[in-house]
């Protein structure tokens, strides 16, 4: 029983981590990502598709998008589905192919998205503390239960502050690397 509330702290730890990378992969840094459009939902036939499931994304080059429609009457419909989305590119149809430009980065917004990952991070970070929180106050019921001993209650919540460690240690490496790809020109 205790080892599964280690195994599932550490199973949200790591889904916290994985969120965080989600989230970082949305955030443009002047350089085509396939990952900008993953949010985008094309209502294709009535329902709503996501992008990449009615498209082939390439980059051709470093500051551009390819769509490439499987079905070339989807194409207005995927146009559409940009230009609504949160992404703030303007698409270019040439009537087969959709074409994403990113725009370079002044060092003015670099810097801001550098602040605005920060962000994400700190949320991160405080989603891992919760986790622990959760761990131990699960572990304090067991000993007041009667079920584990106050000196393995203590090796416990040091096993729970390991993992958190780790975690956060993960999401500082997550963080730096986002950083140093913006503030990189």
């Amino acid at each position: 029983m205790v080892k599964e509330i280690l195994a599932s702290t550490k199973e949200r730890m790591v889904k916290a981590e994985e969120s965080l990378s989600r989230e970082l992969g949305q955030i443009r840094a002047g350089r085509a990502n396939a990952s900008l459009l993953d949010r985008v939902q094309v209502l294709y036939y009535g329902a709503p598709t996501p992008l990449n499931a009615l498209a082939s994304i390439t980059i051709p080059e470093a500051r551009v998008l390819m769509i490439t429609p499987f079905d070339k009457n989807s194409i207005e419909d995927i146009e559409k589905a940009i230009n609504q989305s949160d992404i703030g590119i303007t698409p270019a149809n040439d009537g087969n192919v959709i074409r994403l430009v990113i725009p370079q980065l002044t060092e003015e917004r670099r810097k801001d998205l550098a602040k605005e990952v920060g962000k994400y991070a700190e949320s991160a970070k405080v989603a891992v503390r919760n986790i622990r929180r959760d761990a131990i106050d699960e572990l304090k019921k067991k000993e007041k239960a009667k079920e584990i001993s106050e000196d393995e209650l203590r090796t416990l919540e040091k096993e729970v502050q390991d993992l958190t460690d780790t975690s956060t240690k993960s999401i500082d490496k997550i963080t730096v690397a986002k950083e140093t790809e913006l503030l990189d020109v």
